[in-house]
């Protein structure tokens, strides 16, 4: 029995993880669950998973959802809830499903405490992805990727050493606009970039996916992950999204992790490794599939794998400062403010004016990530 700490439990990531937890009841129990303002939802999960504590981000809504349990569990607040969520002392495990870097102070909270960290939050491993891994090595924690791209990745490589890589295939769906002439993107609306041809996933990573600069994060989270380089570091457009992710080894050949798109299935391989536990959920019917066709992502339509790459290269802050410029400029497309391609324009102009701090602190990625958001949002 696996006790866990799901952070960010109403959104798509975590309902699907409480699907895996109901699934399993004899292998994973939920300990500690946190989820955004919203108590109506939490409060449902509460009565049916019994977890010891719970915690919302707004302190006015968890003292109304503590008049609503009572003793049990507890409820906890804001930021320094998460972090006793993510330390609590009966979990083994924390999943982190926060968008945004709100999940960066309560994952390192859990590492130093040696729980086990499932990421889902790709910003913790943008943002700090030299810190956080350093960290883990350091406690001897796992950092178990539930992203389905890395969970390929995570077990194709099955323990394989970095040097045995030649290069590691991210594969990408394309999004909605992957035949869409570039003269077209100024005219794409808010509701036609959330309309994903293969997930169903929350706003803001729905966004970056019709501009893939969700590959371009994944491409750095990659990097840190499995500890290659970014010239190592490949994207495949894949349109049926059943190849998860490919390994190409140094001797030519390649490992590929296949499935119906579900993403109950990474996240169990996260919470069950390292055992393999059976599931009826997942189901894939090749003679329904048909093919299997990869194509060069075009980098001119989609200058965010450009951007990402040279933020990985870089490093430093740059990759901090890519990921905020690109949170305050998928706010404004949302908001009807900017249109589609001001959304990578805004995130190259904040990087191009960016003062690289090479090996930088926790405060120092901090400040960049502030300075960041300041600067997209001011337009200049």
């Amino acid at each position: 029995m696996k006790n866990v700490v799901l952070l960010g439990s109403t959104g798509s990531i975590g309902t699907s993880t409480l699907k895996v937890v109901a699934d399993l009841p004899d292998r994973l129990r939920v300990v500690g669950l946190a989820a955004g303002r919203n108590a109506g939802p939490l409060l449902d999960q509460i009565r049916r998973f019994q977890p010891e504590a719970v915690c919302l981000s707004d302190p006015a809504a968890a003292a109304e959802l503590a008049r609503a349990v009572g003793s049990r569990p507890a409820v906890l607040a804001g930021p320094e809830g998460l972090v006793r969520l993510a330390t609590l002392p009966a979990a083994d495990i924390v999943l982190i499903a926060i968008v945004g870097t709100a999940g960066l102070q309560p994952a390192l909270a859990a590492i130093r405490a040696g729980k086990d960290l499932a990421v889902a939050s790709k910003e913790i491993l943008v943002l700090a992805g030299e810190i956080v891994m350093a960290e883990a090595r350091r406690h001897g924690v796992r950092v178990l990727p539930v992203d389905s791209e890395h969970s390929a990745i995570f077990q194709c490589l099955d323990g394989r050493p970095a040097a045995s890589v030649r290069r590691l295939w991210l594969t990408a769906s394309g999004g909605p606009f992957r035949q869409t002439p570039k003269s077209e993107f100024a005219a794409i609306t808010v509701e036609r970039a959330l309309a994903h041809p293969s997930w169903v996933m929350g706003r803001k990573i729905t966004i970056d996916s019709a501009t893939l600069f969700n590959k371009g994060l994944e491409m750095i989270e990659a990097r840190w992950l499995f500890d290659v380089e970014m010239a190592r570091v490949g994207v495949l457009v894949h349109p049926q999204s059943v190849v998860h992710s490919m390994v190409e080894f140094v001797d030519g050949s390649l490992l590929a992790q296949l499935s119906t798109p579900d993403m109950c299935l990474p996240i169990q391989c996260a919470l069950t490794y390292p055992e393999r536990v059976p599931s009826a959920r997942v189901q894939t019917d090749f003679t329904r599939i048909g093919q299997l066709t990869f194509e060069a992502p075009d980098e001119d339509r989609f200058p965010a794998l450009r951007l990402a790459r040279r933020a990985g290269t870089v490093g430093g802050t740059l990759p901090a400062v890519l990921n905020a410029a690109n949170e305050v400029a998928v706010e404004a497309f949302c908001a009807r403010r900017i249109n589609f391609p001001a959304i990578t324009e805004t995130v190259a102009r904040v990087m191009d004016r960016h003062q690289v701090v090479e090996h930088p602190t926790l405060e120092q990625l901090l400040e960049a990530d502030a300075w960041a958001r300041a600067a997209a949002r001011s337009g200049r």
